[in-house]
C-alpha cells in the first residue's frame, strides 16, 4: 500500500463568484489549505487569524496564485468586538459574504483528572465559542440576503473517545451539534450550514509539535495508513461552500480513511 497522496486537484471553478471569509487562515494547516482551495476554484476571499506575520505571508502567498489582492485581518475570535469588526470587515472589503468557513480551534492533551479550568475552558472557547460568536455575527446578513453558507470545521474526536482529549472532543461535538441545531433555524431564509469532520491531517506545524510515535500510531489507524494532507480536507470544505452541495444543511461529513 502505497502512503504517498494523490495528486493535487487543479481548480474547477466551484467557487466562481463567490465572496469567503476564512477564520484561522494563517499557517500550514486546514485553514490556509481553505482559503488557497477557494482562491484556485475563483472565489474571492478574506482571510484573519491571531498571527500577524504568518496572516500577512498567507496573503502574499494567496495574492501569487489569483494574482489580485486578498484582504486580511487580525482577530482573536475569543473577543466578540473583534468577532463582530471581522464579519464587517469582509463586508466592506468584500461587498457581501457568500461563505463563511469556521476553521478556528485549539487542541492540547490532558487528562480529565489533571485538567485545570482555564485549559477546558480555554479549548472550548477557541473551539466551541468562537464558531457560535462567528455563526451568529454573520447570520444577520445572510439572512437580509436570503442565501449564504457556513462550513465549520469539527472533528472525528465528536463522535469518538480518545484519552487526553476530553476538553477538544467535547469543543467539537459541541460544533456538530451548533451545526445541526443552527442549520434548521436558517434553512427557511435560504441560509445552509454544515460542518466537515477530519480525523486528522499532518503539517509541519503538527510534525514539530507531535511525538513522531504518537503520529505514526495515528497514521497507523487510517486506512491508507497516512494522514490527510490539508487540502484533502480543504477540497471536502469546497464542496460543502458550492452549490453542488444545495440540498445538504445541518450535515457533518467525515472526512476520513477509517470508520468514524
Amino acid at each position: 500500500m502505497s502512503k504517498t497522496p494523490p495528486p493535487y486537484v487543479e481548480g474547477h471553478d466551484l467557487l466562481a463568484g463567490k465572496n469567503i471569509l476564512v477564520t484561522a487562515a494563517a499557517g500550514a494547516g486546514i485553514g490556509f489549505a481553505a482559503a488557497k482551495r477557494c482562491v484556485e476554484e475563483g472565489a474571492r476571499v478574506l482571510i484573519s487569524d491571531l498571527h500577524e506575520r504568518r496572516l500577512g505571508e498567507a496573503a502574499e502567498a494567496l495574492e501569487k496564485i489569483g494574482g489580485t489582492p486578498v484582504p486580511f485581518r487580525l482577530c482573536n475570535v475569543t473577543q466578540e468586538e473583534e468577532v463582530r469588526a471581522l464579519v464587517q470587515a469582509g463586508i466592506d472589503e468584500l461587498g457581501h459574504i457568500d461563505v463563511l468557513i469556521n476553521n478556528a480551534g485549539l487542541g492540547g492533551t490532558c487528562d480529565v483528572v489533571d485538567m485545570q479550568d482555564d485549559e477546558w475552558s480555554r479549548v472550548i472557547d477557541v473551539t466551541l465559542n468562537s464558531t457560535f460568536r462567528m455563526t451568529r455575527a454573520v447570520l444577520p446578513h445572510m439572512i437580509e440576503r436570503g442565501r449564504g453558507v457556513i462550513v465549520n470545521n469539527a472533528s472525528v474526536l465528536g463522535w469518538r473517545a480518545q484519552k487526553g482529549q476530553a476538553h477538544y472532543a467535547a469543543a467539537k461535538a459541541g460544533v456538530m451539534a451548533l451545526t445541526r441545531c443552527s442549520a434548521l433555524e436558517v434553512a427557511e431564509h435560504g441560509v445552509r450550514i454544515n460542518a466537515v469532520s477530519p480525523s486528522f491531517a499532518t503539517h509541519p506545524f503538527l510534525e514539530k509539535t507531535t511525538p513522531k510515535e504518537q503520529l505514526e500510531a495515528l497514521e497507523a489507524q487510517e486506512a491508507y495508513g497516512r494522514g490527510a494532507q490539508p487540502w484533502e480536507v480543504a477540497n471536502v470544505m469546497v464542496f460543502l461552500a458550492s452549490d453542488y452541495s444545495s440540498y445538504m444543511t445541518g450535515e457533518v461529513v467525515a472526512v476520513s480513511s477509517q470508520r468514524a
